[in-house]
């Protein structure tokens, strides 16, 4: 059995069980979704400060689960602390945003992504994915995470003519960039032109992907594991995987 660890990067449980509940409908049989929210951190993600708060949050849930899992989706639309999580983790990671957009590059020319809030850090995210070229334009509905988690249906209606906007400006397919838009891509499939791209679900299955490809951890380079590292304060956990 493969077990996957969907990991949360705020603290507000209710994400953390609308990205489980996708990721179970994306994964194939004989996958088991282990759901995962920090003990610390900010309650939703919307500034760079609490990023970085939640990177350190995200960095120690992993360190927890090491070992225990054959690998890890990271279920943050800003695919918070994802080269640091590869670095540490003995298994893949892999991030929901730029799973997705890895995804629309195969199925669009270009592709759209709508988000909640602002949207210019996803403008920055997917320029250090290399995709900034194949970016037609950026949405953000005016809604908070919370709200869209309350009023599901106002958030898919709002989300609905985001991505009408979109394909006018020539996206081929959209990605619905945001933990609470879980699922949400096939509620909306029907009724959008173009496709609709998941993060969680295709992070699990670019997971399960990886996970039969079984490529080796890289031994050199930026990604190679840490040793002999000191710190303190940190988990014991942590603070053992940067010791070696």
């Amino acid at each position: 059995m493969m077990r996957i660890l969907v990991a949360n990067a705020n603290t507000t449980e209710a994400i953390t069980q609308l990205c489980a509940a996708a990721a179970r409908d994306a994964a194939a049989p004989g996958t088991e979704i282990v759901p995962a929210t920090p003990r610390f951190g900010p309650a939703v993600i919307s500034s760079r400060a609490e990023n970085i708060i939640a990177g350190h949050a995200l960095l120690e849930l992993l360190a927890g689960h090491s070992g225990q899992v054959q690998a890890v989706v990271l279920a943050v639309s800003h695919d918070t602390a994802l080269e640091a999580a590869r670095q540490l983790m003995p298994c893949p990671v892999v991030g929901m945003t730029e799973a997705a957009c890895l995804t629309a590059c195969m199925v669009a020319a270009r592709f759209g992504l709508l988000t909640l809030g602002g949207v210019e850090t996803y403008r920055e995210l997917i320029g250090r994915h290399g995709l900034s070229s194949r970016l037609s334009g950026l949405d953000g509905v005016a809604m908070t995470p919370q709200e869209a988690v309350r009023d599901p249906a106002g958030a898919e209606a709002a989300v609905l003519a985001g991505i009408h906007r979109l394909v006018e400006g020539g996206a081929d397919a959209v990605v619905l960039g945001g933990a609470a838009l879980a699922g949400m891509a096939a509620r909306l499939a029907d009724r959008s032109p173009v496709p609709l791209l998941d993060g969680i679900a295709c992070a699990v299955k670019q997971a399960e992907a990886l996970v039969a490809l079984n490529l080796p951890k890289p031994r050199a380079g930026s990604l190679a594991p840490l040793s002999g590292r000191d710190s303190s304060g940190l988990s014991a956990e942590l603070a053992a995987m940067l010791k070696g």
